[in-house]
């Protein structure tokens, strides 16, 4: 399993935690440069899209779990406080909403909610400083990586489970049933 980057949305869809293991590769380097900044409102634009639109087609029980294209496979989590937890990986990775959900309860209110010293809202691109966080989550995720799962499509545990193909044959959308 590869992981390529995480962030992290708070509710005013402001990025504020980002981390990519591994650099860019050097077919990217032709293209525009982009910010971190840039690909961050990209990544939450996408989201925002893709999660509206599996609420109007299935109703407030259903949830969007993942999207994947032919490069890589986007996972969110959503939390009550309206934090947005993304993953990106490579395209075989099994459903990351339970790690999503991990480095949330095991890390993110561990080290940021209970630090008395963290700010509450980060505002004007403010991101989170913390440094057990990064430290944990850097051990958790190369922990993942190091880990050899078989590449099978399941459910992740919260229901069922749907996949809804596009027109083209890379690029799918999952989302569940919560009930």
């Amino acid at each position: 399993m590869v992981v390529y980057s995480f962030h992290i949305f708070d509710r005013h869809t402001e990025c504020v935690y980002s981390k990519s293991w591994l650099p860019p590769s050097a077919g990217s380097e032709t293209a525009a440069p982009s910010t971190s900044s840039d690909d961050a409102k990209l990544l939450f634009g996408t989201v925002f899209s893709l999660r509206n639109m599996v609420r109007k087609l299935g109703g407030d029980d259903d949830a969007f779990i993942s999207y994947r294209t032919a490069q890589y496979k986007l996972h969110f989590y959503e939390t009550p406080a309206n934090l947005r937890f993304v993953i990106l990986t490579d395209t075989a990775t099994l459903s990351m909403r339970n790690v999503l959900h991990q480095i949330y309860i095991n890390l993110w209110v561990e080290y940021v909610v209970k630090n008395p010293l963290a700010p509450v809202e980060h505002k004007n691109g403010d991101g989170v400083k913390n440094e057990l966080f990064e430290l944990g989550l850097d051990q958790f995720i190369r922990g993942l990586m190091a880990l050899v799962l078989p590449g099978s499509e399941q459910d992740d545990g919260f229901g069922m489970a749907a996949r809804v193909r596009t027109r083209s044959p890379e690029t799918s959308l999952t989302f569940g049933t919560f009930g």
